[in-house]
């Protein structure tokens, strides 16, 4: 290893001692005046930052203020934390039950985006993928934690198999509540339980804000219980407050350790050093390596398999706040970074090939964890630990033999307080790109666009099912169909629509039935 590598890893790596965390930037192609290039660009965001900080409005689109940094700091201190610990520790000891009495075991955390997104990495890196699988003892009767994230009747289908709706409780989470895919497998929930003969109010718990679509069904139902969330924070950076705690504390994780954590990282990333601030280093890589237009894919390589969902996290986070059509000034940029990854060591076999041999069109953070979990001797004194450590090293080292980007983050185990820091180091380097290139981190202009795009989807397929009727007794092609209804410039959208009712006559309630057979290389749906 020659001494030039070793002065820039020693000159170019942000260590805090105090919490074993590390962050080495070596690996990437910057120098000193590339860095002293993004001064204007530094300070300017650190400008920001500090404005967003004090409770300006940083969302304009929206008119509102963005405070997941500075909820954080007071939330563990407030009446609401409280509220959920306790009410965390009457469900766990049996003092609130279910509508026949039973203690709760399951919690069903219904939600998608960040309302899942952020509760799913929280329960996989620190429960565990097997945790269900525990006894009630082992896990000292906190309860057994499942996530409805998608409107898909597989996913609804499968946690049902699997709980006693007796002894489920039923977490909605809907920032505004007019959420589709959560309020569709709430409105399965209710059928579900009224089926079973069961009061689903008493099993029933929202998270959401005040005066929502959510909070004005459960308050109006007397549902178990409804805790409001703010509306100055957006769902892909909830996981510090409310949305991500209740989750968590149904599951036995320390989420004050966890706050702890991201308020330690907050302030480590508010020193204006850039080189002494990992958020601002991180967010400056970012840009040089993509000249500020994202020209490079961000590949998240956790060495621990607890981190699995990190990058699925980080899709959210960084994908959703920069990837936008427009700046704050109206002008057309079409910015973002492309997101991917998985864990180390099993996807060396994977894409891993893509990385070092294929096109030079990414960087790489790696994420180890220094501590083992398990005494495991393979040969000798090596233990399995310290091959997957070998793997990593191994696999930076040829990335950048062969002339690719690498970074690399260290932290000393995968507990709450490291995930935290984590989570904050990343929403702190994703704000502070998004002023590096003038644009909104904070709205979803495509995930409305997208919104409205299925809604007229939806309004196609209520037309076809109601007047497919007037159709009964008629074998027709999809043409004909389209035609016949008066959709025909939506030909495609019909076939689409007539292709899954005639696979689903069991499960719609329809005064016909479609059924479908291939002649001439077209189907025939015949309506009877």
């Amino acid at each position: 290893m020659s001494s030039d590598w070793t002065n820039r890893v020693n000159k170019y790596t942000i260590t805090d001692g105090k919490s074993g965390f590390s962050i080495n930037f070596a690996g990437m192609k910057f120098s000193e005046q590339s860095l002293e290039n993004m001064n204007d660009k530094l300070s300017r965001a650190f400008t920001e930052m500090k404005k967003l900080e004090a409770g300006e409005i940083k969302n304009p689109d929206e008119n509102r203020q963005v405070t997941h940094f500075t909820d954080r700091i007071e939330y563990p201190k407030s009446e609401l934390f409280a509220d959920v610990e306790q009410f965390v520790e009457d469900v766990r000891t049996g003092k609130i039950t279910g509508s026949n009495g039973k203690k709760f075991e399951y919690a069903v955390i219904n939600g998608i985006g960040g309302s899942a997104l952020g509760p799913q990495l929280m329960q996989y890196a620190i429960n565990g993928p097997y945790y269900n699988e525990l006894s009630g003892a082992k896990r000292n009767d906190y309860l057994k934690i499942y996530f409805l994230d998608n409107t898909d009747s597989s996913g609804f289908s499968d946690v049902t198999n699997i709980v006693n709706l007796e002894q489920t409780l039923v977490v909605n989470i809907s920032k505004s509540g007019g959420t589709q895919e959560t309020k569709n497998n709430l409105l399965a929930f209710e059928d579900a339980y009224k089926t079973a003969g069961i009061d689903f109010t008493k099993h029933a718990v929202a998270i959401t804000m005040l005066d929502s679509q959510l909070d004005k069904l459960a308050k109006g139902n007397n549902w178990l219980k409804v805790f409001e969330m703010a509306e100055s924070i957006g769902g892909r950076t909830s996981e510090t407050s409310i949305v991500g705690h209740l989750p968590a504390a149904l599951s036995g994780v320390n989420f004050k350790k966890f706050l702890a954590g991201a308020c330690y990282m907050d302030d480590w990333t508010r020193k204006e050093n850039v080189l002494e601030n990992p958020a601002a280093m991180l967010s400056a890589m970012w840009y040089i390596a993509g000249e500020g237009k994202g020209d490079k894919n961000m590949v998240i390589v956790p060495y621990s398999d607890r981190l699995l969902l990190l990058s699925r996290y980080f899709q959210q986070l960084i994908m959703e706040s920069l990837g936008k059509e427009f700046d704050l000034d109206g002008k057309e940029v079409y910015q973002g970074i492309n997101v991917f990854g998985n864990k180390g060591g099993t996807d060396a076999h994977a894409f891993i090939q893509q990385l070092n041999d294929g096109r030079d069109d990414f960087f790489v953070t790696f994420i180890e964890s220094l501590e083992d979990t398990m005494k495991l001797p393979v040969e000798g004194t090596i233990t399995m630990g310290d091959y997957l450590h070998g793997f990593q090293a191994g696999l930076s080292a040829a990335l950048r033999n062969k002339g690719r980007q690498v970074m690399s983050i260290t932290i000393e185990r995968v507990d709450e307080f490291n995930l935290g820091m984590i989570i904050a180091l990343y929403e702190r380097a994703t704000a502070m790109y998004a002023e590096y290139i003038n644009i909104n981190a904070f709205h979803q202009p495509g995930v409305q666009a997208y919104k409205l795009a299925s809604s007229d989807i939806i309004n196609l397929i209520i037309k076809v099912e109601k007047d497919l009727e007037t159709l009964k007794g008629s074998s027709k092609t999809a043409t004909e169909i389209a035609a016949a209804l008066g959709c025909a410039d939506n030909e495609v959208n019909v076939a689409n629509i007539l292709n899954k009712l005639s696979l689903n006559n069991d499960k719609r309630d329809l005064p016909y039935t479609v059924e479908r057979e291939f002649v001439d290389n077209e189907y025939i749906y015949n309506i009877k």
